[in-house]
Protein backbone atom coordinates (compact mmCIF):
# COMPACT_ATOMS: atom_id res chain seq x y z
CA UNK A 1 0.00 0.00 0.00
CA UNK A 2 1.30 3.44 -0.95
CA UNK A 3 0.74 5.77 2.00
CA UNK A 4 -1.35 8.84 1.17
CA UNK A 5 -2.09 11.34 3.93
CA UNK A 6 -3.78 14.72 3.90
CA UNK A 7 -4.05 17.92 5.86
CA UNK A 8 -7.48 19.45 5.34
CA UNK A 9 -7.96 22.74 7.22
CA UNK A 10 -11.04 24.93 6.99
CA UNK A 11 -10.09 28.53 6.09
CA UNK A 12 -12.29 30.06 8.75
CA UNK A 13 -9.31 31.40 10.70
CA UNK A 14 -5.53 31.25 10.95
CA UNK A 15 -3.39 28.13 11.07
CA UNK A 16 -2.96 27.55 14.82
CA UNK A 17 -0.63 25.26 16.76
CA UNK A 18 -3.08 22.35 16.84
CA UNK A 19 -3.56 22.46 13.09
CA UNK A 20 0.17 22.82 12.48
CA UNK A 21 0.87 19.76 14.63
CA UNK A 22 -1.75 17.74 12.74
CA UNK A 23 -0.14 18.81 9.45
CA UNK A 24 3.29 17.86 10.79
CA UNK A 25 2.18 14.37 11.83
CA UNK A 26 0.43 13.70 8.50
CA UNK A 27 3.43 15.05 6.55
CA UNK A 28 5.95 13.04 8.57
CA UNK A 29 3.98 9.81 8.20
CA UNK A 30 3.94 10.21 4.43
CA UNK A 31 7.67 11.00 4.41
CA UNK A 32 8.47 8.02 6.66
CA UNK A 33 6.95 5.58 4.19
CA UNK A 34 7.82 7.34 0.94
CA UNK A 35 4.19 8.28 0.44
CA UNK A 36 2.24 11.33 -0.70
CA UNK A 37 1.16 14.29 1.42
CA UNK A 38 -1.89 16.18 0.13
CA UNK A 39 -3.10 19.67 1.08
CA UNK A 40 -6.85 20.19 0.84
CA UNK A 41 -8.69 23.39 1.69
CA UNK A 42 -12.19 22.63 3.02
CA UNK A 43 -13.82 25.93 2.11
CA UNK A 44 -17.51 25.01 1.90
CA UNK A 45 -18.41 27.23 4.88
CA UNK A 46 -19.03 30.25 2.67
CA UNK A 47 -20.04 32.55 5.53
CA UNK A 48 -16.81 32.07 7.49
CA UNK A 49 -14.19 31.10 4.88
CA UNK A 50 -12.02 33.96 3.65
CA UNK A 51 -9.20 34.35 1.10
CA UNK A 52 -7.08 35.86 3.89
CA UNK A 53 -7.47 32.70 5.97
CA UNK A 54 -6.53 30.56 2.97
CA UNK A 55 -3.38 32.62 2.48
CA UNK A 56 -2.58 32.40 6.20
CA UNK A 57 -2.72 28.59 5.96
CA UNK A 58 -0.50 28.54 2.87
CA UNK A 59 1.96 30.97 4.49
CA UNK A 60 2.11 28.92 7.68
CA UNK A 61 2.77 25.68 5.80
CA UNK A 62 5.44 27.43 3.72
CA UNK A 63 7.20 28.87 6.79
CA UNK A 64 7.20 25.49 8.52
CA UNK A 65 8.51 23.77 5.40
CA UNK A 66 5.63 21.26 5.31
CA UNK A 67 5.52 21.13 1.54
CA UNK A 68 2.66 19.19 -0.05
CA UNK A 69 3.05 16.75 -2.93
CA UNK A 70 -0.44 17.29 -4.35
CA UNK A 71 -2.82 20.21 -4.08
CA UNK A 72 -3.91 22.48 -2.71
CA UNK A 73 -7.35 21.18 -3.64
CA UNK A 74 -10.33 23.42 -2.93
CA UNK A 75 -13.70 21.84 -2.16
CA UNK A 76 -15.64 24.70 -3.74
CA UNK A 77 -14.05 23.78 -7.06
CA UNK A 78 -15.28 20.18 -6.75
CA UNK A 79 -19.02 20.85 -6.52
CA UNK A 80 -19.81 19.03 -9.77
CA UNK A 81 -18.13 15.89 -8.46
CA UNK A 82 -20.08 15.99 -5.18
CA UNK A 83 -23.38 16.45 -7.01
CA UNK A 84 -22.49 13.55 -9.30
CA UNK A 85 -21.98 11.23 -6.32
CA UNK A 86 -25.17 12.45 -4.62
CA UNK A 87 -27.06 11.65 -7.83
CA UNK A 88 -25.60 8.16 -7.85
CA UNK A 89 -26.58 7.62 -4.22
CA UNK A 90 -30.13 8.81 -4.84
CA UNK A 91 -30.37 6.37 -7.72
CA UNK A 92 -28.92 3.53 -5.63
CA UNK A 93 -31.25 4.24 -2.72
CA UNK A 94 -28.47 5.01 -0.25
CA UNK A 95 -29.72 8.61 -0.08
CA UNK A 96 -33.15 10.19 -0.31
CA UNK A 97 -34.95 13.53 -0.52
CA UNK A 98 -36.32 14.87 2.74
CA UNK A 99 -38.93 17.65 2.71
CA UNK A 100 -39.19 18.16 6.48
CA UNK A 101 -38.72 21.81 7.39
CA UNK A 102 -36.17 22.99 9.93
CA UNK A 103 -39.01 23.68 12.35
CA UNK A 104 -40.46 20.20 11.88
CA UNK A 105 -37.11 18.54 12.49
CA UNK A 106 -36.59 20.59 15.65
CA UNK A 107 -40.07 19.59 16.87
CA UNK A 108 -39.15 15.91 16.29
CA UNK A 109 -36.02 16.34 18.38
CA UNK A 110 -37.88 18.19 21.11
CA UNK A 111 -40.39 15.33 21.43
CA UNK A 112 -37.54 12.85 21.80
CA UNK A 113 -35.79 15.04 24.39
CA UNK A 114 -39.04 15.18 26.37
CA UNK A 115 -39.13 11.37 26.28
CA UNK A 116 -35.48 11.25 27.49
CA UNK A 117 -34.36 9.84 24.16
CA UNK A 118 -31.52 10.98 21.89
CA UNK A 119 -32.77 13.91 19.76
CA UNK A 120 -32.69 12.97 16.09
CA UNK A 121 -34.51 13.10 12.79
CA UNK A 122 -37.33 10.53 12.92
CA UNK A 123 -37.11 9.26 9.33
CA UNK A 124 -40.42 10.74 8.12
CA UNK A 125 -39.19 10.85 4.51
CA UNK A 126 -36.99 7.75 4.64
CA UNK A 127 -38.28 5.26 2.03
CA UNK A 128 -39.03 1.78 3.38
CA UNK A 129 -40.79 -1.21 1.77
CA UNK A 130 -44.55 -0.80 2.16
CA UNK A 131 -44.23 2.70 3.63
CA UNK A 132 -46.34 5.54 2.27
CA UNK A 133 -44.50 8.82 2.25
CA UNK A 134 -46.26 12.15 2.95
CA UNK A 135 -47.35 14.34 0.05
CA UNK A 136 -44.48 16.42 -1.34
CA UNK A 137 -44.91 20.09 -0.31
CA UNK A 138 -45.20 22.22 -3.43
CA UNK A 139 -43.30 25.20 -2.07
CA UNK A 140 -40.37 23.51 -0.36
CA UNK A 141 -36.97 22.47 -1.65
CA UNK A 142 -35.72 19.23 -0.09
CA UNK A 143 -32.45 18.36 1.56
CA UNK A 144 -30.75 15.09 0.69
CA UNK A 145 -30.18 12.68 3.57
CA UNK A 146 -27.88 9.68 3.77
CA UNK A 147 -29.71 6.45 4.55
CA UNK A 148 -27.76 5.44 7.64
CA UNK A 149 -28.03 1.77 8.77
CA UNK A 150 -30.65 1.39 11.49
CA UNK A 151 -29.01 -1.47 13.33
CA UNK A 152 -25.56 -2.74 14.15
CA UNK A 153 -22.42 -0.86 15.09
CA UNK A 154 -19.61 1.07 13.48
CA UNK A 155 -16.25 -0.17 14.76
CA UNK A 156 -12.78 0.95 13.79
CA UNK A 157 -9.36 0.38 15.30
CA UNK A 158 -8.17 3.92 15.84
CA UNK A 159 -4.40 4.20 15.33
CA UNK A 160 -4.14 6.43 18.40
CA UNK A 161 -7.10 5.65 20.64
CA UNK A 162 -7.52 1.94 19.93
CA UNK A 163 -10.83 0.19 19.12
CA UNK A 164 -13.89 2.48 19.06
CA UNK A 165 -17.48 1.30 18.62
CA UNK A 166 -20.51 3.51 17.97
CA UNK A 167 -24.04 2.13 17.63
CA UNK A 168 -25.87 3.07 14.44
CA UNK A 169 -28.87 3.83 16.66
CA UNK A 170 -26.88 6.80 17.98
CA UNK A 171 -26.90 8.41 14.52
CA UNK A 172 -29.74 9.77 12.45
CA UNK A 173 -29.85 10.16 8.69
CA UNK A 174 -27.23 12.83 7.99
CA UNK A 175 -28.06 15.72 5.66
CA UNK A 176 -25.54 15.46 2.80
CA UNK A 177 -26.97 18.25 0.60
CA UNK A 178 -28.75 21.44 1.60
CA UNK A 179 -31.93 22.75 -0.05
CA UNK A 180 -29.86 24.82 -2.50
CA UNK A 181 -27.99 21.67 -3.52
CA UNK A 182 -24.66 22.47 -1.86
CA UNK A 183 -23.14 19.41 -0.16
CA UNK A 184 -22.33 19.35 3.55
CA UNK A 185 -18.97 19.00 5.27
CA UNK A 186 -19.07 15.32 6.21
CA UNK A 187 -20.11 14.30 2.73
CA UNK A 188 -17.44 16.37 0.96
CA UNK A 189 -14.76 14.91 3.22
CA UNK A 190 -15.83 11.37 2.33
CA UNK A 191 -15.80 11.98 -1.41
CA UNK A 192 -12.45 13.75 -1.20
CA UNK A 193 -10.83 10.98 0.83
CA UNK A 194 -12.24 8.41 -1.58
CA UNK A 195 -11.21 10.22 -4.77
CA UNK A 196 -7.78 11.12 -3.40
CA UNK A 197 -7.18 7.53 -2.23
CA UNK A 198 -6.31 8.63 1.30
CA UNK A 199 -4.90 5.69 3.25
CA UNK A 200 -4.40 7.35 6.64
CA UNK A 201 -6.53 10.10 8.17
CA UNK A 202 -4.57 11.76 10.98
CA UNK A 203 -6.59 14.52 12.61
CA UNK A 204 -7.67 16.04 15.92
CA UNK A 205 -9.91 14.05 18.22
CA UNK A 206 -12.63 16.67 17.88
CA UNK A 207 -13.43 14.74 14.68
CA UNK A 208 -14.08 11.40 16.41
CA UNK A 209 -17.86 11.89 16.25
CA UNK A 210 -17.67 12.49 12.50
CA UNK A 211 -15.82 9.25 11.85
CA UNK A 212 -18.70 6.71 12.17
CA UNK A 213 -20.84 8.80 9.83
CA UNK A 214 -18.02 9.03 7.31
CA UNK A 215 -17.30 5.29 7.55
CA UNK A 216 -20.95 4.46 6.83
CA UNK A 217 -21.00 6.73 3.76
CA UNK A 218 -17.73 5.23 2.49
CA UNK A 219 -19.19 1.74 2.90
CA UNK A 220 -22.33 2.79 1.02
CA UNK A 221 -20.08 3.97 -1.83
CA UNK A 222 -18.14 0.71 -1.82
CA UNK A 223 -14.95 2.60 -0.99
CA UNK A 224 -11.90 1.28 0.84
CA UNK A 225 -11.75 2.64 4.37
CA UNK A 226 -8.68 4.60 5.43
CA UNK A 227 -6.96 4.05 8.76
CA UNK A 228 -8.05 6.71 11.23
CA UNK A 229 -5.87 8.19 13.96
CA UNK A 230 -7.33 10.87 16.22
CA UNK A 231 -4.76 12.97 18.07
CA UNK A 232 -5.72 14.48 21.46
CA UNK A 233 -5.90 18.26 21.71
CA UNK A 234 -3.22 20.63 22.98
CA UNK A 235 -3.93 22.21 26.36
CA UNK A 236 -2.44 25.25 28.05
CA UNK A 237 0.03 24.79 30.91
CA UNK A 238 -2.89 25.18 33.33
CA UNK A 239 -4.69 22.20 31.80
CA UNK A 240 -7.36 24.32 30.15
CA UNK A 241 -8.19 24.33 26.45
CA UNK A 242 -5.54 26.26 24.52
CA UNK A 243 -6.61 29.86 24.03
CA UNK A 244 -5.01 33.13 22.96
CA UNK A 245 -3.77 33.78 26.48
CA UNK A 246 -1.76 30.53 26.25
CA UNK A 247 -0.28 31.39 22.87
CA UNK A 248 -2.98 29.93 20.64
CA UNK A 249 -2.33 32.46 17.92
CA UNK A 250 -1.58 32.17 14.24
CA UNK A 251 1.52 30.14 13.48
CA UNK A 252 2.73 33.20 11.57
CA UNK A 253 2.93 35.12 14.85
CA UNK A 254 5.90 32.97 15.80
CA UNK A 255 8.33 34.13 13.08
CA UNK A 256 7.25 37.67 13.98
CA UNK A 257 8.22 36.92 17.59
CA UNK A 258 11.61 35.58 16.51
CA UNK A 259 11.14 31.80 16.43
CA UNK A 260 12.83 29.57 13.87
CA UNK A 261 10.71 27.07 11.91
CA UNK A 262 12.94 24.12 12.83
CA UNK A 263 12.46 24.95 16.50
CA UNK A 264 8.68 25.11 16.12
CA UNK A 265 8.63 21.79 14.25
CA UNK A 266 10.84 20.10 16.84
CA UNK A 267 8.67 21.45 19.65
CA UNK A 268 5.37 20.49 18.00
CA UNK A 269 6.68 16.98 17.28
CA UNK A 270 7.12 16.40 21.02
CA UNK A 271 3.57 17.55 21.82
CA UNK A 272 1.93 14.14 21.99
CA UNK A 273 4.68 11.99 20.46
CA UNK A 274 7.97 10.65 21.79
CA UNK A 275 11.00 8.64 20.77
CA UNK A 276 12.59 7.53 24.00
CA UNK A 277 14.01 10.54 25.81
CA UNK A 278 14.99 12.42 22.64
CA UNK A 279 14.12 16.10 22.93
CA UNK A 280 16.12 17.72 20.13
CA UNK A 281 16.23 16.24 16.64
CA UNK A 282 16.18 17.19 12.98
CA UNK A 283 13.17 16.67 10.76
CA UNK A 284 15.11 13.97 8.92
CA UNK A 285 15.46 12.09 12.21
CA UNK A 286 11.81 12.75 13.08
CA UNK A 287 10.56 11.35 9.78
CA UNK A 288 12.75 8.26 10.21
CA UNK A 289 11.38 7.66 13.71
CA UNK A 290 7.76 8.77 13.41
CA UNK A 291 4.99 6.23 13.76
CA UNK A 292 1.42 6.27 15.00
CA UNK A 293 2.11 3.76 17.78
CA UNK A 294 3.94 6.34 19.86
CA UNK A 295 1.29 9.04 19.71
CA UNK A 296 -0.06 9.78 23.16
CA UNK A 297 -3.68 9.09 24.08
CA UNK A 298 -3.59 12.02 26.53
CA UNK A 299 -3.75 15.73 25.71
CA UNK A 300 -0.41 17.51 25.36
CA UNK A 301 0.37 20.74 27.23
CA UNK A 302 1.80 23.79 25.53
CA UNK A 303 4.76 25.21 27.44
CA UNK A 304 6.14 28.53 26.10
CA UNK A 305 9.28 28.20 28.25
CA UNK A 306 10.07 24.84 26.66
CA UNK A 307 9.52 26.31 23.20
CA UNK A 308 11.92 29.15 24.05
CA UNK A 309 14.52 26.61 25.22
CA UNK A 310 14.22 24.66 21.96
CA UNK A 311 14.47 27.90 19.97
CA UNK A 312 17.62 28.86 21.89
CA UNK A 313 19.18 25.54 20.86
CA UNK A 314 18.46 26.13 17.18
CA UNK A 315 19.65 29.75 17.29
CA UNK A 316 22.96 28.56 18.72
CA UNK A 317 23.20 25.97 15.92
CA UNK A 318 22.18 28.35 13.13
CA UNK A 319 24.55 29.83 10.56
CA UNK A 320 25.52 33.39 11.48
CA UNK A 321 24.80 34.67 7.97
CA UNK A 322 21.25 33.36 8.21
CA UNK A 323 20.79 34.95 11.62
CA UNK A 324 22.10 38.24 10.26
CA UNK A 325 19.46 38.15 7.53
CA UNK A 326 16.76 37.77 10.18
CA UNK A 327 18.13 40.22 12.75
CA UNK A 328 19.35 43.08 10.54
CA UNK A 329 15.86 44.27 9.38
CA UNK A 330 14.71 44.41 13.02
CA UNK A 331 17.79 46.38 13.98
CA UNK A 332 17.30 48.81 11.09
CA UNK A 333 13.76 49.45 12.32
CA UNK A 334 15.26 50.17 15.73
CA UNK A 335 17.65 52.77 14.33
CA UNK A 336 20.87 50.75 14.22
CA UNK A 337 23.91 52.61 12.88
CA UNK A 338 25.94 49.95 11.11
CA UNK A 339 28.46 52.33 9.54
CA UNK A 340 31.72 52.17 11.49
CA UNK A 341 30.40 49.38 13.70
CA UNK A 342 31.77 45.85 14.01
CA UNK A 343 30.91 43.04 11.62
CA UNK A 344 27.34 42.03 12.47
CA UNK A 345 28.00 38.31 12.05
CA UNK A 346 30.83 38.55 14.58
CA UNK A 347 28.46 40.28 17.00
CA UNK A 348 25.82 37.59 16.40
CA UNK A 349 28.39 34.86 17.09
CA UNK A 350 29.02 36.47 20.49
CA UNK A 351 25.40 37.19 21.38
CA UNK A 352 23.46 34.16 20.13
CA UNK A 353 24.35 31.96 23.10
CA UNK A 354 22.44 34.29 25.41
CA UNK A 355 19.08 34.72 23.62
CA UNK A 356 15.92 32.71 23.07
CA UNK A 357 14.52 34.52 20.02
CA UNK A 358 15.70 36.45 16.97
CA UNK A 359 14.02 39.52 18.45
CA UNK A 360 16.14 39.17 21.58
CA UNK A 361 19.21 38.66 19.40
CA UNK A 362 18.49 41.86 17.46
CA UNK A 363 17.99 43.80 20.68
CA UNK A 364 21.18 42.40 22.22
CA UNK A 365 23.20 43.20 19.09
CA UNK A 366 22.00 46.82 19.16
CA UNK A 367 24.56 47.30 21.93
CA UNK A 368 27.18 47.75 19.21
CA UNK A 369 25.22 50.00 16.86
CA UNK A 370 23.84 52.87 18.91
CA UNK A 371 25.43 55.66 20.90
CA UNK A 372 25.69 54.68 24.56
CA UNK A 373 23.85 56.75 27.12
CA UNK A 374 25.08 55.57 30.52
CA UNK A 375 22.97 56.45 33.51
CA UNK A 376 24.67 59.38 35.27
CA UNK A 377 23.98 58.06 38.77
CA UNK A 378 25.36 54.64 37.93
CA UNK A 379 28.40 56.16 36.30
CA UNK A 380 29.07 58.32 39.35
CA UNK A 381 28.71 55.25 41.56
CA UNK A 382 31.15 53.08 39.62
CA UNK A 383 33.59 55.66 38.22
CA UNK A 384 35.00 56.74 41.60
CA UNK A 385 38.40 58.10 42.71
CA UNK A 386 39.80 54.60 43.29
CA UNK A 387 38.99 53.53 39.72
CA UNK A 388 39.93 56.66 37.77
CA UNK A 389 43.71 56.03 37.73
CA UNK A 390 43.26 52.38 36.71
CA UNK A 391 40.86 53.34 33.93
CA UNK A 392 43.29 56.00 32.71
CA UNK A 393 46.11 53.42 32.56
CA UNK A 394 43.76 50.99 30.77
CA UNK A 395 42.98 53.66 28.17
CA UNK A 396 46.67 54.45 27.67
CA UNK A 397 47.57 50.80 27.21
CA UNK A 398 44.70 50.37 24.72
CA UNK A 399 46.66 52.54 22.30
CA UNK A 400 49.36 49.91 21.76
CA UNK A 401 47.98 46.54 22.89
CA UNK A 402 47.50 43.85 20.26
CA UNK A 403 43.77 44.05 19.54
CA UNK A 404 42.48 40.57 20.18
CA UNK A 405 40.50 39.08 23.03
CA UNK A 406 43.39 37.20 24.62
CA UNK A 407 45.74 40.22 24.69
CA UNK A 408 42.98 42.53 25.95
CA UNK A 409 42.11 40.09 28.72
CA UNK A 410 45.74 39.80 29.81
CA UNK A 411 46.16 43.56 29.75
CA UNK A 412 43.03 44.11 31.87
CA UNK A 413 44.29 41.65 34.49
CA UNK A 414 47.67 43.42 34.61
CA UNK A 415 45.97 46.79 35.24
CA UNK A 416 43.82 45.26 37.99
CA UNK A 417 46.87 43.77 39.69
CA UNK A 418 48.84 47.01 39.46
CA UNK A 419 46.04 48.98 41.14
CA UNK A 420 44.99 46.20 43.54
CA UNK A 421 41.40 46.13 42.20
CA UNK A 422 38.94 43.32 41.64
CA UNK A 423 37.45 42.65 38.19
CA UNK A 424 34.00 44.23 38.82
CA UNK A 425 35.58 47.48 40.08
CA UNK A 426 37.07 48.17 36.65
CA UNK A 427 34.77 46.14 34.38
CA UNK A 428 31.59 47.90 35.57
CA UNK A 429 32.61 51.48 34.69
CA UNK A 430 34.28 50.20 31.52
CA UNK A 431 31.01 48.57 30.44
CA UNK A 432 29.01 51.69 31.25
CA UNK A 433 31.34 54.00 29.32
CA UNK A 434 31.72 51.82 26.24
CA UNK A 435 28.25 50.24 26.02
CA UNK A 436 25.96 52.24 28.31
CA UNK A 437 24.99 48.99 30.09
CA UNK A 438 26.07 47.10 33.19
CA UNK A 439 25.21 43.64 31.75
CA UNK A 440 27.11 42.44 28.67
CA UNK A 441 28.97 39.35 27.54
CA UNK A 442 32.59 39.00 28.63
CA UNK A 443 34.12 42.49 28.66
CA UNK A 444 37.24 41.48 26.70
CA UNK A 445 35.06 40.04 23.89
CA UNK A 446 32.92 43.18 23.81
CA UNK A 447 35.94 45.51 23.77
CA UNK A 448 37.52 43.51 20.94
CA UNK A 449 34.41 43.86 18.76
CA UNK A 450 33.99 47.60 19.36
CA UNK A 451 37.48 48.22 18.02
CA UNK A 452 40.37 50.37 19.27
CA UNK A 453 39.16 53.70 17.87
CA UNK A 454 35.63 53.52 19.30
CA UNK A 455 36.84 52.34 22.72
CA UNK A 456 39.47 55.08 22.99
CA UNK A 457 37.01 57.79 21.86
CA UNK A 458 34.43 56.78 24.46
CA UNK A 459 36.98 56.46 27.26
CA UNK A 460 38.38 59.90 26.46
CA UNK A 461 34.91 61.47 26.80
CA UNK A 462 34.76 60.38 30.46
CA UNK A 463 38.42 60.67 31.48
CA UNK A 464 39.03 64.20 30.30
Amino acid sequence: MTVRTRFAPSPTGYLHLGGARTALFAWAYARRFGGTFILRIEDTDLERSTPEAVQAILDGMQWLGLHHDEGPFYQMRRMDRYREVIGQMLEAGTAYYCYSSTEEVEAMRERLRAASEKPRYDGTWRPEPGKTLPPVPADRKPVVRFRNPLDGDVTWDDAVKGPITISNREMDDLVIARPDGTPTYNFCVVVDDWDMKITHVIRGDDHVNNTPRQINILKALGATLPIYGHVPMILGADGEKLSKRHGAVSVMEYPAQGYLPEAMLNYLARLGWSHGDEELFSMEQFCAWFDLDHLSKSPAQFNPEKLAWVNNHYIKQADNARLEGLARPLMEQDGARFSGGPDLQAVIALMKERVNTINELAEAAMLFYRQPAPDAALLAQHLNDAVQPALAEYAERCKAVEWNRQALSAMLKEVLAAHKLKMPQLAMPLRLIVTGQLQTPSIDAVIELFGRETVLTRLKMHLG
